[in-house]
């Protein structure tokens, strides 16, 4: 007959004896799922986010997932359609008993940067890029509009080609 025994974990200050009555150590990993603003599109897919290689129900906003003791892999992506998997990224976070470990994912503005995946706050990646390609759509989009509007307001004024018939008099210098 064979005695079942507890998995082998090596003692350390940082990880007490599990509590039998708390089951797992209560420790918990939350991830906060974020987009900008600038890429509402975005929110038209779900992201997808895996704690040590399974997948976990998630969507944007926070999600919190109850883990063992340990160090965890987290990796988050969305899935989109070139590229196949926008915005990856992964990190691995250590869970303490009692304690959530806390993540911030902020997805890229850009397609082909990977995803922001840390602790609370992170940046966008790709922002600063973004605002200057819409700097320059808009200077691109203004120039256009104005040469539009002069070779218009050149093609309103009457030149000598157009007129059949005698040349008009000028009474410019006349005395």
């Amino acid at each position: 007959m064979a005695i079942l025994a507890p998995p082998y974990r090596p003692f350390s200050p940082g990880f007490p004896p599990l509590d039998p009555a708390r089951g797992d150590g209560g420790a918990t990993i939350a991830v906060t799922l974020r987009y900008a603003p600038l890429a509402f599109l975005l929110g038209l897919f779900t992201p997808i986010l895996e704690i040590d290689g399974r997948n976990v129900p998630a969507g944007w906003g926070r999600v919190t997932t109850p883990v063992a003791l340990g160090e965890h892999h987290v990796h988050v992506h969305i899935p989109y359609l070139l590229p196949s998997r926008l915005g990856a990224a992964e990190t691995t976070v250590l869970a303490l008993p009692g304690k959530t470990a806390e993540l911030e994912y902020r997805a890229p503005l850009l397609a082909f940067l990977h995803g922001a995946l840390g602790p609370p706050p992170q940046k966008y990646p790709g922002l600063v890029l973004t605002v200057l390609l819409l700097i320059v759509a808009a200077v691109l989009a203004v120039c256009g509009c104005a040469g539009l509007l002069s070779s218009a307001a050149q093609d309103d004024r009457p030149t000598a080609a157009a007129h059949s018939g005698p040349p008009a008099p000028d009474f410019r210098y006349a005395r």
